[in-house]
């Protein structure tokens, strides 16, 4: 991870390898924000020459003028004149991105904490880079980052920059898991890897394996996994404070790899199914960062880990399981396995107390149809699923409230048991949500849906690399800091 200073001092008199002003469009011409230099001021009669158009995403590199002591200005875009956090935080991704290696400033409108957080946030996350296989990599991440402030010697900026230092570790984290061979990221091997992340947080960590699971009556995530040679697990991860103020569970899908089992996916872009742990892998890096941050709420998270293989002893569909608490789910296709899992977390959840629980997954196609790659869908109970909305607002990522209309309920249906793991065509991301709400037993609840956003697969943009996202970790954390302001 790239090492981030604050700094008071003039950025334009800072030796670096770059350094990033931010542009803007005011009255249909480009402008560059700030306290700058009049040659850097006066790019902006080039600006259509060079190619700026103030655009968000956008970082065009010119030849440091006079009066910049750095060897490259990057001209980052953040939109308009009064960029709100978001815009600085894909504006600071999006130029340390571009820019890669070496030592970068960024002397972006960072007027107060809150600014300053959001750049530091961009910044860091924009630096990210996963080499873990490659023997020779040409790609250099950002290794030292400057970013100046007039606000810099403030307390307030300052725990503005610790903050974003342990909220893009713990994105970072997740998107390391996301981007994990599945040879490699397997159940018992995620198990361990959340053991690893806990050491030292005070997070106490409880590992269910395969014996145990059925022992225990976790149908669902035993039925799913009883495919793959790599048997399944089930992580408890609880962070409690000595007072707590609120309690928030997590419950995240895990599925280390998901080739559809016996109801097997079609082979084009089945490789992307690696990432089909995102939402455990958000679990696990949230309730690590809400014990460094020293949140006074008790989190407590459920990671729900299986492979899902077409083995010789894989789930067949017709199957009928029994789910943790004894409701029967006939298995109608083995690809509907995220919510089988999901079923017994949350029933684990519940039975352990908490004021609300929030699961989160990669649960269905149905999301990225209604939706698309960038915004998540959100169920659930009304007050709970507005609260997930706001926390994403405040922390820049995009959630999108969806309903759980009673009349989708029926196809869920089943002949033979209580309740069927998939419903018609029509709304497969609201049917999907009114299974899991079975399962709650009346605790206020909400159901991220983050299939799309996730993972990756086109062009990087903003601080948002190819690759695994991180995806709502932030939502997350802002939502357990919404607890907290309400007790």
């Amino acid at each position: 991870m790239a090492d981030l200073t604050l700094t008071g001092k003039n950025p334009f008199s800072l030796a670096a390898d770059a350094l990033v002003v931010a542009t803007a469009v005011v009255d249909d011409a480009v402008v560059v924000l700030g306290d700058v230099p009049d040659s850097v001021r006066g790019l902006a009669a080039h600006a259509r020459a060079l190619g700026v158009s103030g655009a968000l995403d956008e970082v065009v590199r010119v030849p440091a003028p006079t009066g910049v002591e750095a060897g490259v200005l990057a001209l980052a875009g953040v939109g308009t004149s009064a960029p709100d956090a978001e815009a600085l935080r894909r504006a600071a991704g999006a130029a340390v991105r571009t820019l890669g290696g070496g030592r970068t400033v960024l002397a972006l409108p960072a007027d107060d904490a809150d600014a300053v957080g959001a750049i530091a946030e961009g910044a860091l996350l924009g630096a990210y880079v996963f080499n873990r296989y490659r023997t020779a990599d040409e790609t250099t991440p950002a290794t030292v980052l400057e970013l100046a402030s007039p606000a810099a010697r403030t307390r307030a900026a300052k725990d503005a920059v610790e903050r974003a230092e342990i909220v893009t570790s713990a994105i970072n984290a997740a998107r390391d898991l996301v981007n994990a061979a599945p040879n490699d990221l397997f159940p018992a091997a995620f198990a361990d890897a959340a053991k690893a992340a806990a050491k030292g947080t005070g997070v106490k960590v409880t590992i269910l394996d395969e014996k145990a699971l059925v022992a225990g009556g976790y149908g669902g995530i035993a039925g799913v996994g009883q495919g793959s040679t790599r048997g399944p697990r089930l992580v408890k991860l609880a962070y409690t404070p000595s007072r707590p103020a609120a309690r928030v569970a997590l419950v995240g899908k895990g599925i280390t790899f998901d080739t559809g089992g016996i109801s097997i996916k079609p082979a084009k872009g089945m490789e992307a199914m690696k990432s089909d742990m995102a939402g455990a892998a958000a679990v696990l890096s949230t309730v690590v960062a809400a014990a460094r941050l020293g949140s006074d709420v008790a989190v407590t998270g459920y990671l729900c880990l299986a492979e899902n293989m077409p083995g010789g002893g894989a789930q067949r569909p017709a199957d009928v399981v029994t789910m943790r608490g004894g409701k029967t789910v006939e298995v109608l296709n083995t690809d509907a396995e995220g919510r089988l899992v999901m079923a017994d977390g949350l029933v684990a959840a519940v039975e352990d107390g908490t004021d609300v629980v929030l699961d989160i997954a990669t649960l269905t196609g149905a999301q990225i149809i209604a939706l698309g790659d960038r915004v998540s869908g959100v169920m659930g109970t009304d007050d709970v699923r507005g609260e997930v909305v706001a926390a994403a607002e405040a922390a820049g990522e995009q959630f999108w409230p969806m309903p759980l209309p009673a009349e989708l309920r029926p196809s869920l249906d089943s002949k033979v048991a209580d309740i069927a793991n998939i419903g018609g065509r029509a709304g497969g991301m609201l049917t999907a949500g009114l299974f899991l709400q079975e399962f709650t037993d009346g605790t206020p609840w909400a159901h991220l849906d983050i299939a799309g956003p996730a993972f990756n697969e086109g062009a990087a943009y903003g601080y948002t690399p190819v690759g695994g996202t991180g995806v709502g970790v932030r939502t997350l954390l802002a939502f357990v800091e919404g607890r907290s302001a309400k007790a």
